[in-house]
């Protein structure tokens, strides 16, 4: 009998636990890739990685087609949003779940996903399309500074700023424009109204909510993510408006089946989604939800993949918290220290570096700013909290700034922490 075997489309941050939750379910991982290389755990893993260009849809389908006389193709899936329509159009082909790619691809357009939330009188910030800079100040004029200022598809917050003057404006169009690969066809650019208030992450597999998260982001004009806590404090009747709002968005949108995240924020006059993400969050969310509700998103997206129905019980109700680690400068990471001694700590999950000595740090206002995360859970929410911060404190690093051009002497290295807690309910600035 041939062995099953779970497909996986490129990976993401999310790309172990995929491989390591498919192998508990006794199948066998296979990871597609353009680059094979950077799945470096797999060796460890036992599964494995064959190159494939995976912007073709044609060259995936003859390597399925290939695998599929080896292997008992249990399944085809991804974590990476890039590619899930391609995954929905494979599902389609080999007669596998998955999701409707379609409804994928209006999705990742964020200006067609605007318009469709919007035509179904879901709340969304105003927006306007632009594919010039004379557009871009148009929209800005029309909707009124600050305004967000974004690629109309993306993902991480790449390109995404608040532009709060007639200078940022211009700057940040000025950037976007040219921006490799925007300007080699027509330009799309998404200007949309600066909605204020708390900010929540919301956690879909099919149409059930399975947690809602606050979270706080860094200081304008770029939307950094610092925090996520688990659950958000919220009212019954706040919980309930979400939720609703969160269905109605998959209804809307075509999106039924499988994991979904939506960032949506409190304003003064009630929630107003800012984003409808048609796959599993990235790192850390799965394990905050794992840690606050015992659901194991990951595992639970399998069962899906290869037919199976998805077991969501709330299994304990704990308060699960991550904290960001940001670096407050560029250069060379000079030396990171204190992870151990924080990882040991009672009621710390999870301590994660993506960096190493000698690396060299360039932020670029995005999720690839992060150098590393702390997780922690407890039965309480002012424990966890207060375990994080105890975690966090531990954790030190010294960057060394890059050599300065015209001459100027180099200002010396000194060592860096994370900040200090921020409060995870109170208002926050991101819009992805």
């Amino acid at each position: 009998m041939a062995q099953r075997a779970l497909i996986l489309i490129e990976g993401a941050s999310n790309s172990l636990r995929y491989v390591q939750a498919a192998q508990r379910l006794g199948l066998h991982p296979i990871i597609l890739s353009a680059d094979p290389a950077q799945y470096h755990f797999l060796a460890v893993e036992g599964a494995d990685a064959i190159r494939v260009d995976t912007n073709s849809l044609e060259a995936l389908i003859r390597e399925c087609s290939r695998l599929r006389a080896i292997y008992d193709i249990a399944g085809i899936t991804s974590a990476q949003e890039a590619v899930y329509a391609t995954v929905g159009k494979l599902c389609r082909y080999f007669d596998l779940r998955g999701p409707n790619p379609v409804s994928v691809e209006r999705c990742c357009d964020k200006f067609t996903q605007r318009q469709l939330l919007a035509e179904a009188g879901i709340p969304v910030p105003a927006y306007r399309l632009a594919a010039n800079a004379r557009d871009v100040e148009s929209a800005a004029t029309e909707i009124g500074l600050p305004v967000i200022v974004k690629p109309a598809v993306g993902i991480g917050s790449s390109g995404v700023q608040l532009c709060r003057d007639a200078d940022e404006l211009t700057e940040h169009t000025t950037r976007l424009l040219s921006r490799a690969g925007i300007g080699r066809s027509l330009p799309r650019i998404l200007v949309e109204e600066f909605a204020q208030g708390p900010h929540y992450s919301i956690e879909i597999m099919g149409n059930e909510v399975v947690g809602i998260a606050a979270a706080d982001f860094g200081p304008p004009p770029n939307f950094v993510c610092r925090e996520y806590i688990y659950p958000a404090l919220l009212t019954d009747d706040q919980h309930k408006q979400i939720a609703e709002i969160s269905v109605s968005c998959l209804r809307t949108l075509g999106l039924g089946w499988g994991p979904k995240n939506i960032d949506l924020r409190w304003t003064k006059l009630g929630p107003v989604v800012i984003e409808v993400n048609p796959r599993l969050a990235g790192t850390p969310a799965p394990q905050l939800v794992q840690l606050a509700y015992g659901a194991d998103l990951v595992t639970e997206h399998i069962e899906l993949v290869i037919g199976h129905q998805s077991d969501l019980t709330t299994r304990h109700s704990h308060t699960a918290a991550a904290r960001i680690l940001v670096p407050d400068r560029d250069g060379t990471l000079d030396w990171i220290k204190g992870q151990r001694l924080a990882a040991v700590l009672q009621g710390v999950a999870e301590v994660k570096l993506c960096v190493e000595p000698k690396a060299p740090i360039v932020r670029k206002g995005d999720s690839q700013d992060r150098i590393g995360y702390v997780i922690a859970a407890s039965p309480s929410r002012v424990r966890t909290e207060a375990i994080l911060q105890r975690a966090v404190d531990l954790i030190v690093w010294s960057i060394t700034p890059f050599p300065i051009l015209d001459g100027q002497e180099q200002s010396a290295a000194t060592p860096s922490r994370t900040g200090e807690k921020k409060a995870l309910n109170g208002p926050s600035n991101r819009s992805d």
